[in-house]
């Protein structure tokens, strides 16, 4: 059992790390912030983030985004979603970051400064979609632990960086490499430095992806320092947690990583379908890798109200870890008749697809609009839950919002 100074230590710590994270995401000193207790400091929101972002915990920070905000063809970096497991850095420098290339499968081992990279690579900028694989957690019954996200732990921004490929074959990888780990720079809730709060990874076949990024800025701008500033990955199509933050080593494995959270239950379902509620051992867990297809209605706001003949458009984005979403439909029937939307094409790869489409109802009361994607794998959103799991992952049952018409 942990003593009472051990206990008050660790408060200390993570205040201290608060109130100088707040300090240096606003670009000034907190005035009198020696005065917050420890349990003040939720109060003081997340820098640089809206307050329109819905805060689901504090430590570590998560926030995600109400789904009628998210309308925007891109994400704007205010409005994008929170995941952290640790307590971020303070104040990092850009000119002076490092990352560090490692691990037993690597030819060499290299160290890079962010200008380095900047100059020996080729930059370029993709359209990405992040989703956290719990996004829809607080719809699974029995309920799972942990962040119970509803729809907006997702967005999709514009990162600029460059490709994880070209860096990886700059180093040279050995005919064993089988896996790509990250660490990153946040600290462990705990305050201990030789703990990793995250440190997962994805395989070697996903990480030398043309659309794999080690990126710098997001939306044409330093991004905010809760979404990684001044280093991260962005691998989209696998589970946001794959996409480290505030990173300054890889490690080339020549076998499964074996980082904090790859293993037990972390980011894992069950390998095989279970009833729900069944306890499942951890060897029966498969690591999530393709996320699942997936759709958001973001305008108008549940809840609207219209009159009777009245037209109602409807926009959202779909989005899938196959190569693009090729069908988008509307229900208001509750899942009898589907009638198709206008849907655009993705600008590349793993970027989500807007639609649009107007709906007319036959006569006044409540209704729901339901939404659901199909990509070009045929796989198509379900109308309810999909398989339950221990952790709640990869809810992709269908969106609806709730319409009154007068």
């Amino acid at each position: 059992m942990k003593n009472k100074r051990t206990v008050t230590s660790r408060r200390k710590f993570l205040k201290k790390s608060a109130i100088n994270s707040v300090a240096a995401m606003i670009g000034m000193p907190l005035v009198f912030g020696r005065n917050l207790t420890y349990d003040m400091l939720p109060l003081v929101g997340i820098p640089g983030k809206s307050d329109e972002l819905i805060v689901l915990n504090d430590r570590p920070v998560n926030a995600e985004t109400p789904a009628h905000l998210l309308n925007d063809a891109l994400t704007p970096n205010k409005l994008f979603f929170v995941r952290n497991n640790g307590i971020p850095p303070v104040n990092p420098d850009p000119s002076n970051w490092k990352i560090e290339i490692a691990g037993e499968a690597v030819r060499s081992r290299k160290t890079y400064t962010l200008n380095e990279l900047k100059k020996k690579f080729q930059t370029l900028s993709l359209k990405l979609v992040i989703e956290c694989g719990g996004n829809g957690r607080s719809e699974f019954n029995p309920p799972a632990k942990g962040n119970q996200w509803s729809t907006g732990a997702v967005g999709c921004a514009k990162w600029t960086g460059i490709r994880l490929a070209d860096l990886l074959n700059d180093v040279g990888l050995k005919d064993s490499a089988q896996y790509l780990g990250y660490y990153g720079a946040d600290t462990h809730l705990s305050g201990d430095p030789n703990k990793s709060s995250i440190s997962r990874g994805v395989p070697i076949a996903k990480a030398m992806e043309s659309e794999s990024l080690l990126a710098w800025a997001m939306n044409d701008e330093d991004m905010p320092l809760m979404n990684g500033h001044p280093l991260r990955l962005v691998f989209g199509g696998y589970p946001a947690s794959c996409s480290g933050k505030w990173v300054n080593k890889l490690v080339v494995r020549d076998k499964v990583h074996d980082g904090a959270k790859m293993g037990g239950q972390s980011y894992r379902v069950p390998c095989k379908a279970v009833a729900p509620g069944t306890k499942v051992k951890d060897e029966d867990m498969c690591i999530i890798k393709n996320m699942p297809v997936k759709s958001l209605i973001t305008f108008p706001k549940t809840g609207a109200t219209i009159e009777l003949g009245q037209k109602l458009p409807i926009n959202g984005h779909a989005w899938t870890s196959a190569e693009k979403v090729i069908k988008m439909e509307y229900s208001i029937d509750f899942g009898m008749h589907w009638k198709a939307c206008n849907l655009e094409e993705q600008a590349n790869r793993y970027a989500w697809q807007s639609f649009a489409a107007e709906i007319e109802f036959p006569e006044k009361g409540y209704y729901e609009i339901w939404a659901r994607a199909t990509d070009s794998d045929n796989n198509t959103q379900p109308i309810i839950l999909p398989g339950w799991n221990p952790k709640g992952y990869l809810n992709n049952a269908c969106h609806r919002i709730a319409v009154k018409v007068v």
